[in-house]
């Protein structure tokens, strides 16, 4: 048989493959990912096969996740997974809102015909290749990066002028003989369940509440993976027990939680609720969290809002967390530029450690960065 070769222009690989697969044929494809959409193009011609075999060439739809240093240097695991239910170059045919049928069509024949092969480790398989055993011949189409729509000639491609080779007979046996002993690789997991699981997504009923919760894991599941044990609040300090802890709301306890975290992240957070929600109180309960730390606290706030602090701090019968026994030291906005005196709240000026505080507090703050003029004034 000689060469042909095909532009998926003048002359495409979804019709030769329309005419080369017949009732009885196997088909085997080493490629990076797999569209439903592929599939409904060559529905008729697959639902007669007695065998699919794919191998996807690089680790999908396996439970090991590459090293977050590796991610930046190689196509998304997470991308070409999502190349299921169709590509960038499929976005008129996603428009379509035909999906629920086709991915139900595509999974029955999953279950019936298919299997799906990914290696779980950092090995990877550089052929690319769709190929078809019939009984008195083999064929094969190469290379042939995706089983998509794109690749088959039926949608655009990124390559403009991408030539696929149907080779001769004898390559495409040697093909066919490399796919066979890549199937066979011990580093090969069988992940066709993981595949139907997620074509089944497309179809099945689900409550509001689950679509919800998986659009914000879609949005954030990035986030969520580079979080470390590092930024998120250490629960052995006991600080969920603390009175203050006991007195605030869910948003409350919500927003320390996540200023302690923005503080380990980024070693600063604004709190910017509106007056009357409780600022004061879930600052005080950061303020717990580190004291339990064993850090130094400073607290820089207008005079006028001295006697507040204080008593938070204080073994007073007015104090509702006394029990705490906070031991943060309080200044005044209008200390910061004196070099000598007393505070009013007892600490001698010259002779503060600025640098001994971990954590600084400051209350007004927009107060505080309008300048000397304004924090004067308190």
């Amino acid at each position: 048989m000689e060469p042909k070769f095909f532009d998926n222009r003048l002359n495409i690989v979804k019709d030769d493959l329309v005419k080369t697969i017949r009732e009885g044929d196997s088909v085997s494809i080493a490629a990076a990912s797999f569209s439903m959409y592929a599939y409904q193009e060559l529905q008729e011609q697959l639902d007669s096969i007695d065998e699919f075999r794919f191998i996807f060439t690089s680790q999908t739809f396996t439970k090991k996740r590459a090293p977050k240093e590796k991610r930046e240097f190689y196509i998304p695991r997470l991308s070409r997974e999502r190349n299921l239910f169709g590509t960038d170059l499929e976005i008129r045919l996603r428009n379509e809102l035909t999906q629920k049928a086709i991915a139900q069509e595509c999974a029955n024949w999953i279950r019936e015909k298919a299997k799906f092969k990914s290696f779980e480790g950092d090995e990877n398989m550089g052929m690319t290749a769709l190929t078809v055993s019939k009984h008195d011949d083999t064929v094969s189409y190469m290379p042939f990066p995706e089983f998509t729509t794109s690749e088959l000639g039926v949608e655009r491609s990124h390559s403009n002028y991408g030539v696929v080779t149907r080779p001769e007979t004898a390559t495409s046996k040697m093909l066919l003989e490399t796919f066979d002993k890549a199937w066979e690789d011990p580093s090969l997991v069988d992940v066709t369940d993981a595949v139907i699981d997620s074509i089944q997504t497309m179809y099945q009923e689900n409550a509001p509440e689950l679509i919800y919760y998986m659009a914000l894991f879609r949005i954030f599941n990035e986030f969520l993976d580079d979080i470390s044990q590092d930024v998120l609040p250490n629960e052995r300090t006991g600080f969920r027990e603390s009175l203050i802890w006991g007195k605030l709301y869910d948003f409350q306890r919500d927003a320390a939680l996540a200023i302690i975290n923005k503080l380990e992240t980024y070693q600063g957070c604004i709190l910017a609720d509106s007056v009357g929600l409780g600022k004061t109180f879930t600052a005080l309960a950061v303020i717990k969290y580190y004291e339990s730390r064993n850090r130094n606290v400073l607290v820089l706030c207008p005079k006028k809002l001295k006697d507040n602090w204080l008593t938070y701090r204080s073994n007073l019968v007015n104090n509702p967390i006394a029990g705490d026994k906070l031991r943060y030291d309080v200044l005044y906005h209008t200390d910061l530029s004196r070099t000598r005196g007393m505070s009013d709240t007892g600490l001698p000026i010259g002779q503060i450690n600025w640098g001994n505080y971990d954590l600084v507090v400051i209350d007004e703050s927009h107060n505080f960065r309008n300048g000397g003029d304004t924090a004067s004034k308190n």
